[in-house]
This record gives structure tokens, C-alpha cells and sequence, in this order.
């Protein structure tokens, strides 16, 4: 044993060191102790094939992330660090002064959703800044309609909308999902980002007013995108102007709030990463959600273009990431497909008519009436619930004392004379 060894150190000491010539063949040979050597065998045993050792380890998506990351992930990305007082507008700071509190609260869904735009935001290369958008146009509510016609969470109007690849039709308006809207809004920044050469307030300015007006605005002002001063180019609209000031304003707001310390406390939780997901096609996004055990309201207000129905297509939904058990689990039940039958049967449910006691029927033509109820959902209007009853939209207003242009929060119960 001990001339064993012996030879184990001369064959070591003779061992080709980096650069130097190697060892005869014949001479490390003699040195090499049996292949039946009780301490080769255990060395050899420990090793893993080179095959599974060069394996990687398969990845475990991160569902969660500290809020106060998602918010660090913002300023990393802006073009402009922190505030120029001189350059803020008293006005809209106050305006946005809510954005600190929504972003604070647990159940509201604005630290999630503006996680998923900045990393958007970033993977395409464009200044963070451009987070604040939705703040602006909808307080990031990706349900938010406005009389006029502009929808979801960046507020296109139709022909904008499909300009940009986004499907708006009788059955699936994609400006209400968070997925299709924000793809087109980065798709269409980033044309404008590199059109107006890396400016982020004249990609803005373009935003609002369009980038064949802002090109106009340039060239009547004797300016080009290296020397433009943003608030001296003239022909354009005071709303064009101000947008620049109310993304400046918001990100001071943001900035003041962070300094005082008490948001980023706020901030100091665990917040769902949002990814993107497959629905498919005549699916109930209720059911999906619950087969992930996702709160069905959650994804709901998440995805209102999904949530009133199912759909006769594939789409694509935004929801937290999934752990591989949760999914794999999920993958493995049956989907349960909503026939046309069964979706006109829960559309009716909806609208069953309350239990007829004498205070909900009214008389019409001495006939008694029964009202019915429809409980809001995240998304939709009072335009919205009385075209799809067939009543007038002042009607359904009076019936339930609300006054022209109310807002309806998800969850009111309201009534409504059935036909007779």
C-alpha cells in the first residue's frame, strides 16, 4: 500500500503542468495505480457522466417580485433622471398626486400592470418614461372607455387601433386587452422614438398629435429633431403641448414620493409578475382562472376584453405567473368549451329576473312588470348595459338615480324594467 502511494505522488509530481511539454505516455502508464483500486472506484462513482453534467438545470419561472424592484426597474429605464422643478407644472403635480397611493394599494391593480409595461418598455429598448402613458390616458385601467370613443388602457380609438394590428369588431375589441393594446402602443412608440431621434418628449408630442403633424410643427419652425425645443414648435394643440407637462409632472410626483420614503415602504411587498397566456377558443376566462387558482375577478378586471364572454377564437390573456406545478396541473384538466347554446343561457342568467315581490314590479298599462338586475362589471358603461338590454340609456339612468355620464364601479347592482 505504502509503494502505492509512493508511485500515486511521483505520477502526480510528473503530471504536464500548463504550457510544459507532456509526460511520456509509457512512464505515466507505469505510474497508474489498478483500475480495482478502491479509491479510483469511489472517485469514479461520484462523477456524473459528461453529458449530464454539461445539462443545464431546467428554469423555474419567478412569479413574484419585490414592488420596490418593479419600481427601481422604472427609474433604471428613464431617459431622465430625476426631477427639474423649474420644468414642472404645479397643476398636474397635483393632478397626479393620487399615483403614488394607487400603486401603494394592495387591491388595486396598477403595481402589476405597470411592472408588465416598464419590462415591455425596456425589452424594447424605449425610456421608461413611456410607463406613464396610462397613468394619463386611462389611470391605468385597462376596462376605461370614454364617451367619445377612445378604449382601454392607452385609449385608442378604433381606426388608430387597427391601424396598429389590434382587432376591434362586434365580438372581441382588442384596445380592452392589456396585451394587444400595449404590443401596438410599443410597436407604434418605438417607430416614433426612432423617427424623431431618441427624443422621448417629441416621441410623446407624436403620440398626442401624430407624427405627420409633429414633422409639420418642425419644419414651420425651422427646427429638426437634434435642436427642437418641444415647447416652442409651433401650429400645435395646447393638449400636445400639456401632455409633454403631465408626464413630467407625473414623474416628479413619483420622484418626491419616493424621496419622502413613505411609497417605497408601501412598495415593500411581493407584487405577481404578469405574463401572457393562451385562452382558448370558446373558453370561459372564469373557469380558466380557477383551474390556475387565480382569483376569477382578478383576471377579470385584467382582461376586460375576455371577460364578458367566451369567444368563438384563440386570444391571449394577462395573469400572474404560474409555478410548473400549477401548470402543469392546470394543463392536464379539460377545458370546457362554452357552446353558443350555453353562453345565451349564462348571458340570460345575468338578466334572470329578480323574485317577484311587490317591490320590483311597477305597472305598465295596468300590467305588472318585473324589474331586473345586471350586477356591473369591470369595463363596461351604462351605454354598453342598456344597448345590450334594449333600453334607453337615460331610462336605465333615472330608474336607478344616477345622473347623465356616471361612472359605474364593478360590482353595482342595477335595475331595469323587463319587456313585457
Amino acid at each position: 500500500m505504502k509503494c502505492w502511494r509512493l508511485a500515486s505522488v511521483i505520477a502526480l509530481a510528473l503530471s504536464p503542468l500548463p504550457g510544459l511539454a507532456a509526460v511520456e505516455p509509457a512512464v505515466v502508464a507505469t505510474q497508474t495505480p489498478p483500475a480495482t483500486s478502491a479509491p479510483v472506484a469511489a472517485e469514479s462513482a461520484s462523477r456524473l457522466p459528461p453529458a449530464l453534467e454539461a445539462a443545464p438545470l431546467p428554469e423555474v419561472p419567478v412569479t413574484a417580485r419585490n414592488g420596490r424592484d418593479v419600481f427601481q426597474s422604472f427609474l433604471a429605464g428613464r431617459a431622465d433622471s430625476g426631477c427639474a422643478a423649474e420644468q414642472s407644472s404645479p397643476r398636474w403635480e397635483q393632478h397626479f398626486a393620487h399615483a403614488p397611493a394607487r400603486m401603494a394599494n394592495e387591491d388595486d391593480d396598477v403595481l402589476p400592470l405597470f411592472g408588465y409595461v416598464v419590462e415591455e418598455l425596456r425589452q424594447a429598448g424605449l425610456p421608461t418614461e413611456f410607463a406613464l402613458i396610462p397613468f394619463v390616458e386611462s389611470g391605468y385601467r385597462p376596462g376605461a372607455r370614454n364617451g367619445s370613443g377612445p378604449a382601454g388602457l392607452w385609449q385608442f380609438i378604433a381606426t388608430t387601433a387597427r391601424n396598429h394590428q389590434v382587432t376591434v369588431g362586434k365580438n372581441y375589441d382588442g384596445r380592452l386587452s392589456a396585451v394587444d393594446s400595449t404590443d401596438a402602443a410599443v410597436r407604434y412608440l418605438k417607430t416614433l422614438y426612432g423617427m424623431f431621434g431618441g427624443d422621448w418628449r417629441l416621441t410623446i408630442m407624436a403620440y398626442n398629435a401624430g407624427e405627420y403633424r409633429l414633422l409639420q410643427s418642425l419644419r414651420r419652425g425651422g427646427m429638426n429633431a437634434q435642436n427642437a425645443i418641444p415647447s416652442k414648435l409651433p401650429g400645435l394643440s395646447p393638449v400636445t403641448y400639456a401632455y409633454v407637462e403631465k408626464l413630467h409632472a407625473l414623474a416628479c410626483v413619483l420622484d418626491k414620493a419616493q424621496a419622502e420614503g413613505s411609497m417605497m415602504a408601501s412598495l415593500d411587498r411581493s407584487v405577481p409578475i404578469l405574463t401572457e397566456h393562451t385562452l382558448p377558443a370558446g373558453a370561459s376566462l372564469a373557469q380558466w382562472a380557477r383551474q390556475r387558482d387565480l382569483e376569477p375577478a382578478m383576471v377579470g378586471r385584467l382582461n376586460p376584453a375576455l371577460a364578458a364572454k367566451s369567444t368563438a377564437a384563440q386570444h391571449t390573456l394577462l395573469a400572474p405567473t404560474l409555478d410548473p406545478l400549477t401548470a402543469a396541473a392546470a394543463e392536464s384538466m379539460p377545458t370546457l368549451v362554452t357552446t353558443v347554446a350555453s353562453q345565451a343561457e349564462a348571458e340570460a342568467d345575468d338578466a334572470t329576473p329578480a323574485p317577484r315581490t311587490p317591490a320590483n314590479k311597477r305597472a305598465r298599462n295596468g300590467k305588472a312588470v318585473a324589474s331586473r338586475t345586471h350586477t356591473v362589471r369591470s369595463g363596461e358603461s351604462a351605454w354598453t348595459i342598456a344597448k345590450r338590454y334594449g333600453v334607453p340609456v337615460k331610462t336605465l339612468l333615472s330608474r336607478n338615480g344616477l345622473k347623465s355620464g356616471a361612472v359605474l364601479k364593478p360590482g353595482t347592482v342595477l335595475a331595469f324594467d323587463a319587456k313585457p
